[in-house]
């Protein structure tokens, strides 16, 4: 060691250059140990660094260059004389007769040493680690310890150095994970705008994250107290269901105040007063806070108790408060979502309500009862079965505006309902997997075989009975054996409340007329054969070529209906970033095309963004390789993460830098006034600049009766007159035949888009006229008389049901 003191001072130089060279501890470590093994002669060497696990200091190899092997990868800071130097941080030196296997228990060699060394690595006053020397030839003096200190220190420094670096690293690639985190949970819940659905999956993801006992969301009401809507997990201190009002527990002093709240002590008065009736399995830890959308309160989120047995800290709560932030937007949109369809299902009622009330139409009034309710109830057929005589029969059903009860699809349905009708009580049959849900065996085996042949998992039937007897029977189905919730079985019996009453009367009304109907064709008839039978003959030889004309002559049939021009396709051009207009290229009434650019923003900082984000690849990319030529791994993995994430940060960059120019999304005309006073001006996100409309061509609503809707097809010509312009006709044709009806209070009407040229834009949006289209050449009879034909043969398929 003596002949070699020279050289290690000599060679400290490239030592550091060596040390420098690599950025992590463990590389550092072993260029270290690999430099104090070249001094020394047959000897292990080993470099430690000192590390805090839980409340105690550990040791922990980093690096072994000898005959030594280190099996454990914690070692107690007091083993052996490693505790030593942990308490004193000074060497400690030991020859061959004081050297004992209790000074080194953590080592495995298979000789013994003539000394055993420990010089502690020290930064700024601060011990970082230790370097073990087992010399198993030559013993070591404290004058060869004494050299070796100064390359101790540049050691020690360079490990220092190291661990900042992979302290920095690990801060940073947990930021990154923690964003992740955050833009997954983001992404699933807004998956769905389901209250039942997102409740569930918010409460699983953050007592995940959380790795807690229980998560309770509470959610606010109009009178401003909170519900717990779900709870994920157990605590026994809360259920589903109960209400808070405003100062009332810690869910409900949060709502009043928005003030996140963390309790680590189980003494704390607020947890006394929620466990006093649970005793054992109360709340021993806890945090909640606000849910908040922008500055409008949704609720509050409660976790309680840590899986881990610790008390939560400021650390959890801030988790809490980032994840609240995170669901706060899913949920207010699902409140209001729910807000929608509870508006939708009263007015809905209301509808249907009126439409079965306003009328004494009975086929009109079982289309309505059928189909109408399916905008709210989620069934996928419904049925409707009168009793006539003291018989059943199916007089509707969802879809068909004719019943054929032998109908090989509507057979099975005729049987079931028949039998259904049979009974006085609900009925309310469900399939999961093979089990269903049924009182007695029959029923099980009747709708076994029922749900096999008609593919449905769900049924529900209700009779319908008044003060006089039984009206029918109502029935809905569908394929999901739990579609209808409770919400849907309260307005199935508002529904059949007022079904009941409007078919009693529809009923007795078509019972009346009857009579009123054949004596005028009587009298007539009497007055006819009281003629002379010269008169009698030219009568019956008008009506016999008047027969002829309208079998033989033919004219051309249309279909009219009221017309509406629907508005004309427009654009808003709003910018996705904020920023200042620099350039405008377009004026107003200027033609544009779809994707043309209208305006530019400054974009300076955007393209710094840019220029450094490439920056920041190329070097990770460099570093990256770098770290491949040196074959080290680690660091290449390193870098490799580090360029994958700033190329992501270069297509974003560039994805804003195509934001800022502003382009048209349609073809068509530039609408908005001195649209080139914008330069300069700043807009912010969503701000409109320019509005663009295509006046090409106008669209007009044609409203044809459902009667007629039959004979639409798509190519027909039309002609509209609008009361704009009284003296002219538009021609056009049909573009498209609505698939869907609409019931307007004179009864359904599907609608014909019919397109029409709109060059000089003489058409706008919201003129209202008359329209019709031309169907085709029918004899004049059909054209003048279909509609009393087709009522007729109505009325005769419902009297004779052929």
């Amino acid at each position: 060691m003596a002949s070699q003191e020279h050289e290690s001072v000599l060679d400290l130089s490239s030592l550091s250059l060596n040390l420098f060279a690599e950025q992590e501890v463990v590389p550092r470590a072993k260029i270290f140990a690999r430099f104090v093994s070249d001094l020394i002669a047959d000897a292990a060497v080993s470099v430690y660094t000192l590390a805090s696990i839980g409340e105690h200091d550990a040791w922990v190899p980093r690096a072994t260059v000898g005959e030594a092997k280190i099996h454990e990868e914690e070692i107690p800071g007091n083993s052996g004389l490693l505790g030593m130097v942990l308490e004193e941080a000074e060497p400690v030196n030991r020859l061959a007769g004081q050297v004992k296997r209790e000074d080194y228990p953590h080592v495995d060699i298979r000789k013994s040493p003539v000394s055993l060394t420990y010089l502690p690595m020290i930064h700024k006053e601060q011990l970082l680690g230790v370097l073990e020397i087992l010399a198993f030839e030559e013993e070591i003096t404290y004058e060869a310890i004494t050299a070796l200190m100064p390359a101790v220190d540049v050691a020690a420094a360079a490990i220092a150095g190291a661990q900042a670096y992979e302290e920095e690293r690990n801060g940073t690639m947990a930021s990154i994970t923690r964003l992740t985190q955050l833009y997954d949970l983001e992404k699933v819940f807004s998956s769905t705008l389901e209250m039942d659905e997102l409740l569930p999956l918010i409460g699983t993801k953050f007592s995940g994250i959380l790795e807690c006992e229980a998560v309770n969301i509470w959610l606010l009401l109009p009178d401003e107290s909170v519900e717990l809507m779900h709870q994920a997990g157990e605590d026994a201190t809360s259920f589903k269901g109960q209400k808070l009002k405003a100062n009332e527990g810690v869910a409900g002093t949060i709502s009043d105040n928005g003030e996140p709240v963390c309790i680590g002590d189980a003494d704390d008065p607020r947890l006394a007063e929620r466990n006093q009736q649970v005793g054992e399995k109360g709340v021993k830890s806890l945090i909640a806070a606000a849910i908040m959308d922008k500055s409008a309160l949704v609720g509050v989120v409660e976790a309680a108790n840590k899986l881990d047995g610790t008390a939560f800290d400021e650390d959890d709560l801030f988790t809490l408060t980032s994840l609240a932030e995170t669901a706060s937007t899913a949920l207010h949109n699902a409140s209001l979502l729910l807000a929608e369809r509870k508006v939708e299902v009263l007015e809905t009622l209301n509808t249907v309500s009126h439409e079965i009330t306003s009328t004494l139409n009975l086929e009109r009034m079982l289309q309505t009862i059928v189909n109408a309710p399916q905008a709210v109830i989620p069934y996928e057929r419904a049925a409707l079965v009168l009793e006539q005589n003291g018989r059943f029969k199916l007089s509707a059903v969802t879809g068909l505006t004719q019943v054929q009860s032998d109908h090989p699809d509507i057979a099975p349905l005729n049987e079931i309902l028949q039998w259904a009708a049979l009974s006085e009580e609900v009925i309310h049959v469900k399939q999961h997997g093979e089990e269903i849900d049924g009182e007695r065996e029959e029923t099980r085996a009747k709708f076994r075989k029922y749900f096999a042949e008609s593919g449905m998992r769900g049924f529900y039937s209700r009779p319908l009975n008044d003060d006089t007897g039984r009206v029918g029977l109502l029935a809905m189905e569908s394929s999901d054996p739990d579609f209808l919730g409770p919400a849907h079985l309260e307005i199935i019996e508002v529904l059949a409340g007022q079904a009941t009453v409007a078919l009693r009367n529809a009923q007795m009304y078509k019972e009346v007329p009857f009579i009123s109907v054949l004596e005028p064709v009587l009298v007539k008839k009497r007055k006819f054969m009281a003629m002379q039978k010269r008169k009698r003959a030219a009568i019956l030889l008008a009506c016999g070529l008047g027969l002829l004309f309208l079998v033989a002559c033919p004219l051309p049939l249309r279909v009219d209906g009221d017309a509406s021009v629907a508005p004309v396709r427009r654009a808003l051009v709003q910018p996705e970033v904020e920023g200042v207009i620099a350039k405008v290229y377009v004026r107003e009434g200027e033609h544009v095309q779809r994707g043309q650019a209208l305006a530019e923003m400054e974009a300076w900082n955007f393209r710094s963004a840019l220029a450094a984000a490439e920056a920041k690849y190329e070097t990770a990319m460099l570093n990256m390789n770098k770290a491949l030529a040196a074959n080290d791994g680690t660091e290449a993995g390193v870098q490799r993460v580090q360029a994958d994430y700033w190329k992501a940060e270069v297509e974003r960059a560039k994805q804003l830098l195509e934001k800022t120019q502003l382009r048209s999304p349609i073809d068509g005309v530039v609408a908005t006034p001195h649209v080139e006073d914008f330069a300069g001006r700043k807009l912010e996100q969503g701000d409109s600049f320019a509005e663009v409309v295509n006046t090409s061509e106008a669209i007009v609503d044609l409203a044809v009766d459902d009667t007629d809707a039959g004979m639409l097809k798509t190519g027909q010509k039309a002609v509209v007159k609008l009361n704009s312009y009284p003296t002219r006709t538009f021609h056009g044709e049909v573009a498209v035949v609505s698939p869907k009806g609409t019931v307007l209070k004179d009864g359904a009407v599907f609608y014909a888009r019919v397109a029409v040229p709109n060059e000089q834009g003489a058409i706008r949006a919201g003129m209202e006229g008359r329209g019709k289209v031309r169907i085709g050449w029918y004899p004049s009879g059909y054209v003048f008389f279909r509609r009393p034909f087709l009522w007729m043969y109505a009325k005769m398929w419902y009297w004779l049901g052929w």
